[in-house]
């Protein structure tokens, strides 16, 4: 039996699960609704339980730090997911915030607001950062850079960044998001058909 594919995104607040949830069934994936909380409730343990039970896949996960500018549980459990031989990621959604001070994590690229793919970072508010500014400053992303990932993509605060990123308004950004890191693996007619 092969790794199990899993998407990460660094945000599970209210706003953020909602959101997720909408993309991944707008792409047909399966959200592990119980990774979500501000912080992340759930030890590595009952975490790993539920994405191995999940249908599906790739599965979408929430990882969050609730703020906390040093390693927090959603950073350490981050770090235990990527070092999982049970998992392979795919890739991550770093998500911007305003937590000082942080080192952020360099990015593939970012999602803005309007949904144009910029070569830099972008704000919280998904407004794009200069183009020599590669790194998502985040309170859940520092433990990024001690890993090798096929793709890190940047985006602002999920849900709140922008009006067309709403559940309500079909989660568009983050969905846009997902679909990069999807097309990267050359998964995304696979998912959609």
């Amino acid at each position: 039996m092969g790794k199990k594919k899993i998407i990460i995104i660094t945000d599970g607040d209210q706003w953020a699960r909602q959101t997720i949830e909408t993309a991944g069934e707008r792409l047909g994936l399966t959200t592990v609704t119980a990774t979500a909380g501000n912080p992340t409730p759930l030890p590595t343990a009952a975490v790993r339980k539920e994405i191995m039970a999940a249908k599906g896949e790739p599965v979408l996960v929430m990882v969050d730090d609730g703020g906390e500018p040093k390693k927090g549980h959603g950073e350490r459990l981050l770090e235990n997911l990527l070092r999982d031989e049970h998992f392979a990621v795919l890739g991550v959604i770093a998500v911007a915030a305003d937590t000082k001070p942080v080192r952020g994590v360099r990015v593939s690229y970012s999602i803005t607001r309007e949904g144009k793919i910029h070569r830099g970072s972008v704000d919280k508010d998904g407004h794009p950062e200069p183009e020599g500014q590669k790194r998502v400053e985040g309170d859940t992303v520092d433990v990024l850079n001690g890993f090798r990932l096929p793709l890190v993509v940047g985006i602002g605060d999920i849900g709140k960044m922008s009006p067309a990123d709403r559940a309500d308004a079909g989660a568009r950004i983050t969905t846009q998001a997902l679909e990069e890191i999807l097309k990267y693996h050359g998964l995304l007619a696979g998912i959609r058909a």
